[in-house]
C-alpha cells in the first residue's frame, strides 16, 4: 500500500509540474515577407583543373570494379574526382586566386564526348564576396564548342538563397592528361 501512494503521489507531482508546450518546427510564409531586396550579380574568373603533377588539384577517389574498354581518356566513364581547384581571375596561371571551387565531379558519358556531372562548391576568398560561396550542381558536356550552361542551385554569405546559371568554355584542354582551363561567366540572382 506503501508503495502504491509513494507512486501516486510522485504521478501527481509530475502531472502538476508538466506544462503542456504547443510548438511547430516551421513556420510559413514569403521571402517578400521578409522585406529582402533581389540583386543580380555577373562574375567572371577562370577554374584551373590540373590532374597532372606533382601538386594536382583533381584526384580519382574512385572508379567501377569492371572493365569498361580501352578508353583513352584521361577521365574514364564512371571514375570520381574530388577537386580543389583554384579560381582565378585570368587564363594565366600568374592570374590573381581569387577562390577556389571543391567539391566532386564524375565522369557520366560512355562514348568519346567527355561529360561531367558537377557538385562544386565556388569559394572566394578575396574581394567584396569574401567568405561567400555559390554551389553548382549540373551536367557539364566538356566537348561541346559553345558556352555550356551549369546550373546554380544555392550559396552562402552574400549569396544566401542563390540561383542562376554559368556560362562555361573550354579554355584549354589536354586530352592525354585531363588538365583544363575553364572560363566562367556566371549570373545570379540572391539577397
Amino acid at each position: 500500500m506503501e508503495n502504491k501512494s509513494i507512486l501516486l503521489v510522485l504521478a501527481l507531482f509530475l502531472w502538476c509540474i508538466t506544462i503542456p508546450v504547443h510548438s511547430e518546427y516551421h513556420s510559413e510564409g514569403n521571402i517578400k515577407a521578409l522585406h529582402l531586396k533581389e540583386k543580380v550579380t555577373h562574375l567572371h574568373f577562370y577554374l584551373f583543373d590540373i590532374l597532372s603533377g606533382k601538386d594536382p588539384t583533381a584526384v580519382q577517389i574512385a572508379q567501377p570494379n569492371i572493365t569498361l574498354g580501352s578508353s583513352k581518356s584521361a577521365t574514364p566513364f564512371g571514375h570520381l574526382y574530388a577537386i580543389d581547384d583554384p579560381l582565378r581571375d585570368g587564363p594565366n596561371e600568374s592570374s590573381k586566386v581569387i577562390g577556389n571551387a571543391q567539391g566532386l565531379y564524375l565522369s557520366s558519358s560512355k562514348s568519346e564526348n567527355l561529360t561531367l556531372v558537377l557538385y562544386v562548391d565556388f569559394g572566394f576568398t578575396t574581394g567584396k564576396f569574401k567568405g561567400s560561396s555559390l554551389s553548382v550542381f549540373s551536367r557539364n558536356p566538356v566537348t561541346e564548342p559553345k558556352p555550356r550552361e551549369l546550373a546554380v542551385v544555392g550559396g552562402r554569405g552574400k549569396f544566401r538563397l542563390a540561383r542562376g546559371y554559368a556560362k562555361v568554355k573550354t579554355h584549354f584542354l589536354d586530352f592525354k592528361n585531363g588538365d583544363a582551363i575553364l572560363e566562367y561567366d556566371v549570373t545570379v540572382l540572391h539577397y
